[in-house]
Formats: C-alpha cells, structure tokens, sequence
C-alpha cells in the first residue's frame, strides 16, 4: 500500500516523476526560465537545488520531525516582466519563535532584491505531515515559484498502514496561466490544469481527484482513518492518503476535474496515468466511475487532542471576531469589515518592533486585529461573495473547524483541524477557533492569489509585547533598505 500525499496550489505519469529532494539544509537558488508543461512555452519563476535544476514543481523539500531547517533563498531572477524580488512561505509551519521566518511579504519581512540571499532558519519540532512553500510577493507563485515540503515522523501513529512513502508518492495539482501574474489581468481563468507539473493545454482550477482511498491527514494534522473516493481540494490544501495497489497490473486514470472552465477528460485533459511496476507504457482504458464516498469535511476528525479549544458551547470563547466579506463593484477591490487589505510599506513586524502595539496604530488600517496572548479566539467568515467559495489560510496556526461550510450543525467536541479552510457559497458562515499560544503578526488571506491581491486578508498581532522583543538575525534588517532602494526596472513586473 501507498501513502500518498496531495496538493493543491492555485496556484504525465502518477509516481513516475522522481522529485529531486533537497533539506533540512540547503540553498534554494530562484531563477527565471523558460518552460512548456502544457505544450505553450512561457518564461517562469522556479526554483531549485541549483540554479540548473530549477523545475516546476520546484524541488520536494524533506525532512524529520524535530528537524532544524536551514534554507538559503538565493534571488537570481532578472526577467522584468515578473517581479525580481521574493519571498518564500513555508505553508502550514506555526514558525514559533521565529514569525520573522515565516515569509509573507510586507507583513513579516521586506521581498529578497535581486541579485541578494536570504536564510530561512527555523525548527519543526512538534509537526509532521503534508505541507508546501510558495512565493508569498503579490502573485508571483502564479508565475510558477512553489513546491511540496513534506515532514517525515518516526513514530507515525499510522505507519502501520502503508508500505511506501517517499518523494514518488507525491501528487501535485496546479493552475497554469500563459501570461505573467504581473500583467495577466484581475482574476484570470488558467490555460491548464497541471498534475505533477505536467497537463494538457486547457483548464481551470483542478480540484477533484478520484480514487478509492483512506484519508490519515489533512493539513499536516493525523486524522481518523477516512475512506472515501473523491476529494474536493481547494487552493493550499494538503492530505495524505492510503492507496491499497491491488488491482490488476497495468494503467489507471487518475481524474482531477477543475471547478470553472474546460472540463472533462477528452483528449487527456486532466488526467494523469497510474502505472502498476511491470504495466505496458500505453494509455489507460479504464471508464469514469460516479463518487458515492465523496469526502466530507464534517467527517474528518483529529486523531489526538480533538476537542475545539474553549467551552463546548456558542460564546465559548474569550474573543469573538465578525469577518463579513464583501466586494465594491466600482473599485473591484474586496473588503473585510469595511476595509481592503493594501501591503504596507513597512512590514507589520517591523511596525510592531518599532513601537507600534495597538490596532489603531498599525498599518494597513483598519486591517490588523491586535489578539492578547493565550486566549481562545472564535472566529466567523461570511461566504457566497462573488469568487466564492473562498479558500482562507491563516498562518501560524491549525485551527478547528467548529463549523464547516455546508452545514449549519457546530461541533466543538471533535472538528477537524486544517489551516486551510473553504468559506463556502451563498448564506455559509464557517467558523474556526484557535488559541493565541504562538506570538507574530500572522496574515489570514483567501489563498486564490489573485483575491488576495485585491483586498482579501486581515491581520491578526497576536501578542505584540512579545513580537515587540524577538531578535530577528542581522540580514533580516537589511531587507528593507535593500528593497526601498530598487529602481521600477529592479523591481520587475513591467509590461513588456
């Protein structure tokens, strides 16, 4: 049996791309370059090893639980019709200790210039399971800078299960776009729908993946074994699954349908191929099956620790927070409580470090929420805005999902716990809590990139008297000035 992780980033053959794998140490030298996964050469952000090696997907970043991973983050990007500095999230890592390490621009550092470096260094000491890096500068992860970054436990609660788990039994689901972020307009419909970096021209953003298997982790947190035969995954959503490879030898259709644009599977358009050891290399002929297992979130539920924290019932928690999302048709902008999210020019971080403790004190505003330390925070999401359903992250934390989009039924005795959470359609409101037990200014955006450029986030300063006194290294100070002083034509993302 397989263990099998799946991403998606809003961002061939199954298992027949070997990931070159690099960490906990290493240099991850970001260049442009000129690709063609679906057939329509463009040039790109990647990212690799070397600057040889830079792929898309980028290079599959392993490591232990209770590692310390030390990532060098060399900018050699030079082509200005995309941005030419950087910054890199590492998706789904709570970064305690270290908020200045956790990578979203202007919000915990200044982007890399070109042409500089930067190190990463931050420790994993308590999580294992399926995450991801991306550029967190604008849209420029669009342009192709992300990749898959998995965790590895030695003491897997599930190890039992499965046989095989390593860099070929990662899956990745991506959007493809044929002109850069920078000038490709508000919200584009993708060109291509890319598994494992590889597809067919035509696409949308791929979300279903079909086949029958047994879910042990959402998000980087174990889950209760859950059969089913379809995923909806949404941007920046990670499981782990259990395949059992029993059937006959020889090819099977994996089928990742995208929500909007082209789909179906004619002519190999989202589809890539499950090839058995020893199978014949040809096409599969094997028929679409209708999901009657389709996986529900309601039915995931933590292995450990799975009560929601705060008391068990609505009100339960020390601080409520409304979030009503909303989109002004004349700016075409999205608001959060009245308020757009505009990148400040100094990092939210930085703003605190310099004396900045209050809400009203810091910038963008009307767009931070100051959160006072070990608390229980509730928070509630509108959804049905136009754009929906909206797929929100918060960084720094897992945080349980009391009520799912969907339904209306709240459970606080065993919700699952994700960091990527869909607030749904029409009349949904989606209700997450979390504990403020890890301090730094962290961002909660829509992680369909495009969104997040025109407004939707917020940021919650979670315990700034303690971010006031953290010790970022020296070259983290040398960010800004590095960055102020770029000319338009070093800063990129002109038209061309």
């Amino acid at each position: 049996m397989l263990r099998s992780t799946v991403f998606f980033a809003l961002l061939a053959s199954l298992f027949s791309n070997t990931y070159a794998a690099i960490g906990p140490q290493a240099d991850f030298h970001v260049v442009n370059k000129v690709i063609a996964p679906d057939g329509f050469s463009r040039s790109s952000v990647l990212a690799g090893g070397t600057p040889a090696s830079a792929s898309f997907p980028g290079p599959l970043i392993t490591g232990w639980k209770g590692n310390n991973f030390k990532l060098n983050v060399v900018n050699a990007l030079t082509d200005v019709s995309m941005l030419k500095a950087t910054s890199i999230h590492w998706h789904g890592f709570f970064m305690a200790k270290t908020a200045w390490a956790d990578g979203p621009a202007h919000i915990t550092q200044c982007p890399i210039s070109p042409g500089h470096s930067f190190l990463y260094d931050f420790k994993v000491p308590d999580q294992a399971g399926t995450f991801w890096y991306h550029s967190h500068l604008s849209t420029q992860y669009c342009d192709g800078l992300r990749g898959a970054f998995v965790v590895y436990d030695l003491l897997d609660p599930h190890r039992s299960k499965y046989d095989i788990d390593n860099e070929d039994t990662v899956i990745t689901l991506a959007d493809w776009y044929h002109h850069p972020a920078a000038t490709a307009g508000i919200v584009p419909t993708p060109e291509s729908n890319l598994i494992n970096g590889k597809g067919r021209y035509a696409g949308g953003p791929a979300t279903p993946l079909a086949v029958i298997k047994t879910i042990i982790e959402a998000d980087g947190v174990n889950t209760q074994p859950l059969e089913v035969d379809s995923l909806q995954i949404y941007a920046g959503q990670r499981y782990s699954f259990v395949l059992k490879a029993d059937q006959p030898i020889g090819n099977y259709w994996i089928r990742s349908n995208p929500n909007i644009g082209t789909t179906g599977f004619e002519g190999g358009l989202n589809l890539a191929i499950l090839r058995y050891l020893l199978a014949p290399n040809r096409d599969p002929t094997t028929t679409e099956k209708p999901s009657v297992k389709p996986l529900l979130e309601t039915n995931l539920h933590p292995l450990k620790n799975p009560a929601a924290p705060g008391r068990p019932v609505a009100g339960g928690a020390d601080v409520a927070i409304n979030l009503h999302v909303t989109f002004d048709f004349s700016t075409l902008l999205f608001m959060i409580n009245g308020a757009i999210f505009h990148p400040p020019t100094v990092p939210v971080m930085l703003q605190i470090m310099s004396g900045a403790q209050n809400a009203q004190d810091l910038l963008p505003a009307g767009n931070v929420y100051t959160l006072p330390p070990n608390k229980v925070v509730e928070l509630t999401i509108s959804g049905g805005t136009i754009g929906s359903p909206h797929p929100f992250h918060l960084h720094g934390h897992a945080f349980s999902v009391v009520r799912s989009a969907g339904s209306s039924v709240y459970n606080y005795v065993n919700p699952v716990q994700r960091d990527v959470v869909s607030t749904g359609f029409g009349s949904d409101n989606v209700t997450i809590r979390f504990k403020t037990d890890n301090a730094g200014p962290w961002i909660l955006h829509c992680h369909i990139d495009w969104h997040l450029e025109i407004g939707l986030a917020v940021v919650f300063a979670e315990d700034t008297a303690t971010i006031k006194n953290m010790s970022p290294p020296p070259a983290w100070n040398q960010l800004c000035p590095l960055y102020d002083a770029l000319t338009p034509e070093e800063l990129g993302g002109l038209e061309v």
